[in-house]
């Protein structure tokens, strides 16, 4: 797709990524990488006593499944040399995600800011779903930057 066709679908949702299973396995490992082993994450004993019926993933283990959900269902844009992480605004856990959980992201394209050529500031409205389940685990601003060759600069 080129840029200006990319550009041109601001306000639109654009993609729906595939369910991502949440498993023990994935929780736990998770929590080895950030050493985050609180109980509601680890131990489905405890957490099941605190009130969830059993461990939930971490908020933030959700939201960092956003770059790989990207890579699935955004397009690939003409001359786009890369895509980095800028940030997030107005994020929020609204629901626990139970392990054995099935989630995935919606991506709509809020809106964009070329304030130099080649560098554009994108902004997702992103929503995570929990299958089955009508309140989403999360809602986010999430903010990137994509760069373009000089071929591609000008829009």
């Amino acid at each position: 797709m080129d840029k200006q066709s990319f550009l041109a679908l601001e306000g639109q949702e654009i993609g729906v990524s595939s369910w991502v299973h949440v498993t023990q396995e994935r929780i736990n490992a998770f929590a080895d990488a950030t050493d985050d082993h609180q109980f509601i994450h680890t131990d489905p004993i405890r957490s099941a006593a605190a009130g969830y019926g059993g461990t939930i993933a971490h908020g933030f283990f959700t939201l960092s499944l956003l770059a790989a959900w990207s890579d699935e269902v955004l397009p690939d844009v003409d001359g786009m040399v890369m895509s980095v992480n800028y940030g997030t605004d107005r994020m929020r856990f609204l629901s626990p995600v139970p392990v054995g959980s099935f989630i995935r992201a919606r991506f709509i394209l809020s809106s964009y800011d070329e304030k130099k050529p080649g560098e554009v500031t994108l902004r997702w409205r992103v929503t995570v779903e929990i299958k089955d389940v009508e309140k989403p685990a999360l809602v986010a601003d999430w903010i990137n930057r994509r760069y373009f060759s000089d071929a591609s600069a000008q829009t």
